[in-house]
């Protein structure tokens, strides 16, 4: 599996990237170590905000390319719809569990 993904840096900005190690890749950024993006070597801390799976990394990388065009603010309402979203499925996820109880 292929990924696209955004992380928050320090300043507030966004940074998108695609990797196939999600993990790996934040780990690569929040180092000090040759991996680390340059952009982000002087706005560490990083935290991942987003990301997105895909099957073939030609996808993953025409995702990064299409939302590194757009301006930050469409970028902040994918973040905050998908934070929304997922908040809703992990209560509708406790609700469920809790009557099976």
């Amino acid at each position: 599996m292929y990924y696209f993904y955004m992380v928050r840096c320090s300043d507030n900005s966004l940074y998108s990237g695609q990797t196939n190690n999600l993990e790996k890749r934040i780990m690569e950024h929040n180092s000090n170590g040759p991996r680390s993006a340059k952009y982000l070597r002087a706005k560490k801390p990083v935290k991942l905000v987003y990301s997105e799976e895909y099957p073939t990394i030609q996808l993953a990388m025409k995702r990064e390319w299409q939302v590194k065009r757009w301006k930050k603010s469409m970028k902040e309402e994918l973040i905050f719809i998908h934070q929304r979203v997922f908040s809703k499925l992990v209560r509708a996820v406790l609700i469920l569990l809790s009557f099976s109880l």
